[in-house]
């Protein structure tokens, strides 16, 4: 990675009771540097707009660090089939609960977003008349998506951050947003934020708090990666939903989540997607005492079943309750859930073949699926074991375990299910503005997919609505003015912190770290039923009240931060599992992320043995595609609102001369100026 721009001097100093706090300001302030912050700063930088970037850790965030074999970002068109930007946004919102219009949004700035990051040199694979080569990845029968290795996140990060550099954008390392400032004169309006940058302790500023202030501020911290304990995360992603809560922000969608198969994030923590399940490795687990158990030959009929289904997890990656039916790919998922459940750790082994089912035949190549076996031939790949498949198909992916100390040519891969990502997040409109007047969110943090999305197409979604939100902000450009309660707010804002770290406290951020991911892994993820998930509502609700009148104590200023972050870990976690209790009683059934259970449930998943009667689930209703679940905090209490998805004319066609004028007086950028379903 690129060393970064030297951060810029503070304009002045406040002291706030008896810390003296720098003060930077600027026209804009983008929390977050992964793929979709620094797009939002490059694009606002290029527009003029005086901006400065914050965060926690430059390289640490999931784009620069997280990941699966084949990461991806989409292209507007298809391998030999042609394509068009409706397509495209059908297929985005297939899943349902995605507002149509930013599915609109995305397909049409998807080749925008593609042709730019080629041309700041992100090394996307071409043929040899120079097309982007293309693949079928999760929930995409099509084929848009394309790669550059397992590292693709990570390049886009390097070619970002080197442009930032070029355009000398301020970029403050190891500094964390703590608490918005929102000015309430006419209507609420974001004004910055509180950071605290540990790093830069002084005997006048203790816990090391920075103020910074801007006309807008765009939130790009990504998910909240620490609710679970089985992760795929990087550690301490935290996000800032429980920030954006707190100021009044509204979330969307917090029911919704992706969770598969991948390495424990206590080693190195990858997804297995891709070709590290196409090239069809031996899965296994083992208990305590080192016995070893085909536990798939269990769930799956035959061996071409079963073998055929590992290979599926490729572009079928996210669990999916409708996909343990029919003995499909999800049935894996289960089994491995069930198996780590029960105590025994799973492994894949890429020196091994699958073993049979039992009374079937040997593993062979000539008999799996003819899908798989077509994948296959046409990647030169019907080689004999699992590692020279791999080689042949993706040698990078054996090289990037290599750097972590992990030879999979050697030694079996331990792995699990663990969460990957919220599909769910801050609300915003087509132009990545929230429900706070200049405050913005993109990427992870976003809100803006729905129940299941193609894979890879948080990537397209965090580069093309960094660019809105950058044409957005510049469109309505103001410097910042200072206001008469500038320093009252900053004032309120300390005071919020300090009263939050308490020392001789009770609470202490370990136990409520534990309290938090425990409740979150086992009572929301990919088995659920509805009293066990009211129970740990109001057990996160206790531990919220129990924060909000003891604080949290900390152990030094170092810990001071982290105390922060799992308070507003502790918020967001309350807020998921009531967002999830009121779509249960609403009649909400079994859909992406999880399987509702319940002994009136209409669907029975069959194992090899028989129905699978305590995974009978509820089945997902038609008619929750059709709306989304709102969240906001009210005086400390969580509020949920069901409200239908943002519809797009379908009969709407753009007209040269009729819409040219709105874009050159800036009325596209008003919302209110557009007639229904033409916001576009």
């Amino acid at each position: 990675m690129p060393k970064l721009a030297n951060e810029r001097p503070p304009n002045e100093f406040m002291t706030i009771r008896g810390h003296v706090l720098p003060v930077h300001r600027a026209e804009s302030l983008v929390l977050g540097s992964g793929a979709a912050g620094l797009r939002a700063a490059v694009e606002l930088k290029r527009r003029d707009v005086d901006v400065v970037v914050v965060s926690q850790s430059a390289f640490g965030g999931t784009s620069a660090c997280s990941g699966s074999d084949k990461q991806t970002l989409h292209t507007a068109n298809t391998a030999g089939a042609g394509d068009d930007f409706r397509a495209l946004a059908d297929a985005l919102g297939a899943g349902g609960a995605m507002d149509e219009d930013t599915a609109y949004v995305e397909a049409v700035g998807s080749g925008r977003a593609l042709a730019s990051l080629q041309f700041m040199g992100l090394p996307l694979p071409q043929d040899r008349l120079g097309s982007v080569l293309r693949y079928q990845t999760d929930h995409d029968e099509v084929g848009r998506a394309t790669s550059c290795g397992p590292r693709t996140s990570r390049l886009m990060v390097q070619v970002l951050t080197r442009e930032a550099i070029r355009l000398d954008i301020p970029i403050f390392n190891h500094t964390t947003g703590v608490r918005l400032l929102v000015a309430s004169r006419d209507k609420p309006r974001a004004i910055g934020v509180l950071a605290m940058t540990p790093n830069r302790r002084t005997a006048e500023n203790p816990l090391g708090l920075t103020v910074f202030l801007a006309a807008s501020v765009v939130i790009a911290t990504g998910g909240p990666g620490e609710l679970y304990r089985d992760s795929v995360y990087p550690r301490h992603c935290f996000g800032s939903l429980g920030l954006a809560l707190e100021a009044g922000v509204e979330a969307v969608n917090l029911t919704e989540s992706q969770f598969g198969i991948g390495t424990p994030r206590d080693n190195f923590p990858w997804n297995l997607s891709g070709t590290y399940v196409q090239c069809i490795p031996y899965i296994f687990s083992r208990d305590a005492r080192g016995n070893e158990r085909n536990f798939l030959a269990d769930y799956y009929r035959t061996t071409q079943e079963l073998a055929s289904n590992i290979f599926r997890k490729g572009y079928q990656w996210p669990f999916h309750a409708t996909r343990m039916l029919d003995f499909g790919s999800s049935l894996l998922d289960l089994a491995v859930f069930r198996e780590t459940q029960a105590g025994r750790k799973v492994f894949m082994d890429f020196n091994r073949n699958p073993l049979p089912s039992p009374g079937d035949a040997e593993f062979s190549l000539d008999r799996l699926d003819d899908d798989v076996r077509s994948y296959l031939a046409n990647s030169g790949a019907l080689l004999a074991q699992p590692i020279e498949r791999l080689r042949k198909m993706n040698p990078l992916s054996i090289e990037l375990y290599k750097r972590y100390k992990y030879d999979i040519t050697r030694d079996p891969l331990e792995f699990a299910i663990n969460n990957q990502h919220m599909n769910g997040g801050i609300a915003v409109d087509t132009w990545g503005a929230t429900s706070l007047d200049a405050c913005y969110a993109v990427g992870e943090a976003a809100g803006t997919h729905g129940v299941t999305r193609p894979g890879g197409a948080a990537l397209n979604a965090g580069q093309v609505f960094g660019t809105r939100c950058a044409e957005h902000i510049a469109a309505r450009r103001k410097s910042y003015e200072r206001i008469d309660n500038e320093r009252a707010l900053v004032d309120e804002a300390v005071d919020a912190i300090l009263g939050s770290l308490r020392p001789g406290s009770s609470p202490k951020s370990d136990a409520i770290r534990k309290d938090v991911q425990n409740r979150m892994s086992d009572h929301a993820s990919i088995l659920c039923n509805a009293p066990e998930v009211k129970a740990a509502a109001r057990a996160a609700h206790a531990l919220n009240e129990t924060i909000r009148q003891q604080g949290i104590a900390f152990d030094g200023p170092n810990e001071a931060l982290r105390a922060l972050q799992w308070r507003q870990s502790a918020i967001a976690s309350e807020a998921v599992l009531k967002a999830l209790v009121f779509y249960l009683e609403r009649g909400g059934g079994s859909r992406g992320a999880r399987a509702v259970c319940s002994p009136e449930g209409d669907r029975i998943p069959q194992a090899r043995n028989g129905p699978l009667l305590d995974v009978r689930f509820i089945s997902e209703r038609a008619e929750d595609r059709a709306e989304q679940i709102h969240v906001r905090m009210d005086d400390g209490t969580i509020v949920c609102e069901a409200r239908p998805i943002r519809r797009r004319d379908q009969d709407y066609r753009p007209f040269f001369e009729r819409d040219w004028p709105d874009y050159l007086t800036g009325a596209i950028h008003d919302p209110a100026t557009s007639p229904p379903g033409q916001a576009l």
